[in-house]
This record gives C-alpha cells, sequence and structure tokens, in this order.
C-alpha cells in the first residue's frame, strides 16, 4: 500500500479526519438527493486531485459503503500507481472494446474491474492511452457504464483531467451528480478556479465545492490541527522539494526520520532504565544494613550526650543540697 494512502495507513492522523470530514460535508449537502456519482478536478496538473480523489474513496469505503474509483484521465491516469493495481484493462478498454489486440471485443464491466486492498473499495484503471479520450466520454457505452456502476455500488469517485488543459473533466461534469475542484495552497490562481467552475455550470454541471491542498504547517501546529492535504515546512527549499516529490511524499520521509530518532532516543532512556534496575537489585541486599548501621550510632550518641546531661545536673543537685547543709 502506498504511503499516498494516508487515510488507509493511519486512520487517526490528523489529515484522515479533515478527508472524513469532507465526506460528511458531501453528504449532508446533498442531503436532499443521494450522491451517487462525484467527480474529483483542479484546474492545472500537480495540484493533487488523484490523492484527494483516492483518499477520499477509503474514507468512505471505510464508512461501510461500496465505492467505486474510476480513473477518467485516460491520458496521464495514475490511480493504478496509488493503489498498485493492473494499469490494463480499464476504461477506455472498456469503452472503445480494444483490450489486447487491434480488435473490438465485446467484454463485460465487470472484466475490467479491480479488487484494491482496502474492503469494500474497487477500481477501474485509465487504461490504455487513446487517440480520442473526449469522445469515449460522449459515447453511448460510458452513459451505460455510468447507469450500472450506479445500481451496483453506493458511490462512484472519478478522478478526472485537470479543466483547463482539457476537456474531458468538463465533459464528465455534466453526467455526474456534483464536482469538487482541487487547489493548491499559493499556487492555484483564483482567476482559474472561477473559470473551471463557471466551465462546468455553463454545461449544467455542479460544484460542490474546492479543497486546499499543500497548506504549509509547523510540526507543532500540525498535532493541533487539521487541515486538506500534504503537509510541509513553508520555506522555498522545502516548497521546492515538495514539487519534485509529489503530495505528502516529503512529509512523510521526514516525519518517518523523526520517528526513527525518537524510537533510537526512548530505546536508549529503556536501557537506561534496565540499568538502574540491575544496579539497585545488585545493592538492594545490602540496603537494610547500610540504612540500619548509621541510626544506631547516632542513637549511641545521642543516648551518651543525655547521660552525661544527666549526670551533670545530679552533680549539681547534690552540690546545691551539700551548701545548704554547710550554711
Amino acid at each position: 500500500m502506498k504511503k499516498e494512502l494516508i487515510v488507509h495507513r493511519d486512520p487517526k492522523s490528523p489529515v484522515s479526519e479533515m478527508f472524513r470530514t469532507l465526506r460528511t460535508n458531501i453528504q449532508f449537502m446533498n442531503a436532499d438527493k443521494q450522491l451517487k456519482t462525484l467527480l474529483i478536478t483542479s484546474t492545472l496538473p500537480e495540484e493533487g486531485k488523484s490523492w484527494v480523489a483516492a483518499n477520499l474513496a477509503i474514507t468512505f469505503a471505510q464508512a461501510g459503503k461500496r465505492v467505486l474509483i474510476v480513473d477518467a484521465d485516460m491520458r496521464k491516469g495514475r490511480q493504478f500507481n496509488i493503489f498498485d493495481v493492473s494499469p490494463i484493462p480499464g476504461l477506455s478498454n472498456y469503452l472503445s472494446g480494444v483490450v489486447e489486440e487491434k480488435e473490438k471485443q465485446e467484454h463485460n464491466i465487470e472484466d475490467f474491474i479491480q479488487d484494491t486492498d482496502v474492503d469494500n473499495l474497487f477500481i477501474l484503471t485509465s487504461g490504455s492511452v487513446p487517440p480520442n479520450p473526449s469522445e469515449l466520454l460522449v459515447s453511448e457505452r460510458m452513459l451505460g457504464l455510468l447507469d450500472w456502476v450506479k445500481q451496483i455500488f453506493d458511490i462512484v469517485i472519478f478522478d478526472g483531467t485537470p479543466s483547463l488543459l482539457v476537456t474531458d473533466a468538463t465533459i464528465l461534469s455534466r453526467i455526474v451528480d456534483s464536482t469538487i475542484i482541487v487547489t493548491a495552497h499559493n499556487e492555484t490562481k483564483l482567476d482559474n478556479v472561477e473559470e473551471v467552475k463557471k466551465g462546468i455550470e455553463n454545461i449544467g454541471g455542479k460544484v460542490a465545492g474546492v479543497v486546499i491542498n499543500k497548506i504549509p504547517i509547523s510540526a507543532k501546529r500540525y498535532e493541533k490541527t487539521y487541515y486538506y492535504g500534504s503537509s510541509s515546512r513553508g520555506d522555498n527549499q522545502t516548497k521546492d522539494k515538495r514539487k519534485n516529490v509529489g503530495n505528502y511524499k516529503e512529509y512523510e520521509d521526514t516525519e518517518n526520520k523523526n520517528m526513527e530518532k525518537f524510537e533510537t532516543v526512548k530505546q536508549k532512556i529503556k536501557n537506561m532504565q534496565e540499568e538502574q534496575e540491575d544496579v539497585y537489585k545488585t545493592i538492594e541486599p545490602y540496603e537494610n544494613e547500610y540504612e540500619e548501621e548509621p541510626e544506631k550510632v547516632e542513637t549511641d550518641k545521642t543516648q551518651d550526650i543525655l547521660n552525661q546531661i544527666k549526670d551533670y545536673l545530679t552533680t549539681e543537685k547534690n552540690n546545691l543540697k551539700n551548701g545548704e547543709k554547710n550554711d
């Protein structure tokens, strides 16, 4: 299981809790009408839409829902890599009818859906890169697929393409129940978000909301704050590294190193405690003797002094009596 699937690997983390909050908000926003299909898109690449789609799908599966995640980015799909499943056959192969050979063949949709390591979660990968992705999404076969998955699954999450580059996600937004736009903190332009939202609504699609990803946050605030997306320090060097390694990877690597250091220090402390216990066990037989002997010595000294005082007082008393007799 990939590190990107934080909700599955660490369900008690603040990031996982934030995804559960997002899941709840989505459900309540569509309380009057049951949401069955949800599209995740972004304005441009590298904003984290695939990461958000994967972890959001897991939260629905953890809630007992039967979930299907569909990688609808038939140009550069990466859900197969995130969930570590076979990339082919996938969505493009089903829609085109071309699986392994150059001939069209009839296959059932079940032949293209794969299990994942997450209970209740299934995946339909993007498949082979076709020459005409947009045309496949508006085909009758696509509408038939949508009707079928809505009957079999409680919720279907589509990982779409970046909306400003190609029209694939915009096309999908018209036939799904709702859409979420993923943005990147300090990277995504507001004008681009407005343009994507307007494009979706112009063709009859609905936008449920916007998720802000890649918010920098300090390690101290991480313990107290819930947020969407990956985390990193706010300096430019870290920001550049984050772009290269992808969502959450840098943060995870740093956290793993810190955890290794912590475990090392913890083990050293444990060793010191064990050594201390061994020393104590060694001197324990002599402890009573060590404690009782000084006490006895002190008692003897005190008694001697008291006896001396008593003798002195007795002598003085006798002297006084003898003096009175002489007078």
